[in-house]
């Protein structure tokens, strides 16, 4: 079984925790990552870039000159792509960039993403992950007493905690989610993940 530190709020180690070999100690499947974090990041796209082809630009109607005798290039419409405030041609226009990635490559992903964290020992534990009321300052205790003050946090709870989430939001570099949310790229994007106890329960009920 994998073992996971555990700590109290004020960063200090308390003992340990035993978590599931599948989850936290898997093979890390780069192939797999690798198509769920460019899944993530395409659906994140808004895909409304737009240019103007040749028929939508304002003007252009009559040809500019007459096709022969000139001693020019024959030309049919000064909005032609080749002209200074002409269309695009083959410019982008609005799209989806979504694509759908199976379930359980997510899972799957997911698990690998974590398992890639607890090998570099970025894992932290909190037994009791909660704040009485909102205030940034006990987090910024709890990353400091961690050592990870300055460095990308990822702070996961159970299920939404709306004091933690807005306590931690505005400190640099901190990410607070939940596990309903928790995903892969947000897990790789992180130097540390904080994770309360029962979000790793949680955790292993939902991906065991």
């Amino acid at each position: 079984m994998a073992k996971l530190a555990l700590y109290n709020m004020d960063g200090v180690k308390t003992g340990s925790m035993e978590a599931s070999d599948a989850i936290f100690a898997a093979e890390v499947n780069t192939n797999v990552l690798h198509q769920v974090v460019v899944n993530y990041l395409a659906c994140q796209r808004q895909g409304t870039q737009s240019t103007k082809t040749r028929t939508e630009v304002r003007g252009g109607g009559a040809k500019p000159w007459r096709q022969k005798g000139t001693g020019r290039a024959r030309q049919g419409s000064i909005r032609a792509p080749q002209w200074t405030g002409g269309g695009v041609a083959l410019g982008p226009k609005p799209r989806s960039y979504r694509f759908s990635v199976n379930k359980k490559v997510k899972r799957l992903a997911l698990k690998s993403a974590l398992s890639a964290k607890y090998n570099e020992y970025e894992i932290y534990v909190v037994e009791n992950l909660s704040v009485d009321e909102i205030k940034t300052a006990k987090i910024a205790a709890l990353l400091k007493g961690l050592e990870v003050a300055g460095k990308k946090a990822l702070i996961v709870t159970a299920a939404a905690d709306e004091k933690v989430y807005k306590s931690a939001r505005n400190i640099k570099n901190v990410n607070p989610t939940h596990v309903g949310t928790l995903n892969t790229y947000d897990v790789l994007n992180s130097n540390v993940v904080i994770l309360s106890k029962d979000a790793v329960e949680k955790i292993e009920e939902v991906l065991a």
